[in-house]
């Protein structure tokens, strides 16, 4: 009996310092693109993300010449700038496991067929800011089409993309802020989840972390690699954790 109150008082005490008591949730960066036959943002990354049970696989989207979704990290691929380009000449181009570059929809239709996965969509911030705006319109209609609305997470370095995902996503849907200059209440007074933002920011700034578990927010973290910097974002009580190393990840975990 005393064991069990000795526990529970544990639980509470890191309840009220801003602890999860929850594991941290383990995002696959760009997919699991490490392994042999894998590459950042391929559909075999997205595969081998859901293979080793993460949580979720994070990706990268731009908006072709002629409106076209794709994915990728880089707004140049092999010498071709994808927002001045057209889909055809784009998705011609090898990813460097000989994969071509995927049209979004084709990304989709794999992620469909696996349904314990979610997805990190990352919209790259556009040059062009209508082609911007269009793009998360044109995401949230592919979503909703192919029926994986409750299974996305939105992510952006703009501040315009992640206020228009917040306006027009379904409700209860999860939209976070990369940036990094918001401190957490600015990011719930304009309706979002919470931030997303790289390790230095949170290590710099180690009260928002319970400020956003206060407020009712999650807290990601990228991209962690090292395994002292991914201790600390366990111990910091980060809700998810986005890593070029995964399977690493989860044995800490364990």
């Amino acid at each position: 009996m005393k064991r069990f109150f000795l526990l529970a008082a544990l639980a509470i005490g890191m309840s009220a310092a801003g602890f999860a008591t929850d594991k941290a949730k383990v995002v696959a960066h760009r997919g699991h693109w490490k392994p042999a036959g894998s590459a950042q943002n391929s559909i075999r990354s997205l595969v081998k993300a859901d293979s080793i049970g993460c949580w979720g696989s994070e990706f990268d989207v731009w908006r072709t010449a002629d409106g076209k979704l794709v994915v990728n990290h880089d707004g140049v691929h092999d010498g071709v700038v994808i927002q001045t380009s057209n889909a055809k000449e784009v998705t011609a181009l090898k990813l460097s496991n000989g994969e071509k570059l995927p049209l979004l929809k084709d990304y989709l239709n794999t992620f469909r067929k696996h349904p314990n996965l979610k997805v990190v969509c990352e919209l790259k911030s556009h040059k062009d800011a209508e082609a911007e705006r269009m793009a998360v319109h044109e995401i949230l209609k592919m979503m909703k089409k192919k029926g994986l609305e409750k299974r996305v997470v939105y992510i952006s370095f703009s501040l315009p993309a992640v206020k228009e995902f917040i306006k027009y996503a379904p409700k209860g849907t999860e939209v976070y802020y990369l940036n990094g200059e918001l401190s957490p209440k600015e990011l719930k007074a304009i309706g979002c989840a919470g931030p997303d933002y790289p390790l230095y920011i949170l290590k710099g700034n180690p009260s928002w972390i319970k400020e956003c578990h206060d407020l009712g927010m999650k807290v990601n973290i990228w991209t962690v690699d090292k395994k002292e910097d991914l201790q600390w974002c366990i111990d910091n009580g980060a809700d998810f954790i986005t890593t070029n190393n995964p399977e690493e990840l989860q044995q800490m975990l364990k």
